[in-house]
């Protein structure tokens, strides 16, 4: 059995309006937002008694979306930003048109550059930006 597409990857977030801005801005749209819970919310993620509330996002392309939880109950756990030479540290890299405009834009919106833009042989400039909460998102652009 092949798997038959990847649907989403999750960001647990602790402001869901912040995080929903600061996607919208980088040019993803909301498809939509739902409250989660029950025997299903539990059975799926281990933990008891979950209570959340999603909002799913899409890509410009339509290929990709990205689930933004913001967890009402258990209690968010809180811990140090991940370094990126972290086991099992996770990000999500987005291609964009123009790299210093997308910066300038997320940067109003708490984006926050983690080193510098680099420059991969000629072909991408990349960088990692760590966004409102702590997340972490790749930018590349071609060059």
């Amino acid at each position: 059995m092949a798997t038959v597409r990847m649907d989403n990857v999750a960001i647990v977030v602790e402001d869901l309006d912040a995080a929903i801005a600061f996607f919208t801005e980088l040019g993803l749209a909301l498809d939509g937002r739902a409250e989660i819970e029950g025997a299903f919310a539990d059975e799926c993620t281990g933990l008891e008694g979950v209570r959340s509330e999603i909002a799913m996002m899409r890509t410009p392309d339509g290929s990709g979306r990205l689930e933004l939880t913001a967890y009402d109950r258990p209690a968010l756990i809180r811990s140090e930003p991940a370094a990126p030479n972290t086991l099992g540290f996770h990000r999500v890299m987005f291609e964009v048109e123009d790299l210093d405009d997308t910066l300038d834009r997320l940067g109003r919106l708490g984006g926050q550059l983690m080193g510098t833009v680099a420059n991969y042989e000629d072909v991408y400039l990349l960088c990692y930006l760590r966004g409102p909460g702590g997340f972490v998102i790749g930018l590349a652009q071609r060059v």
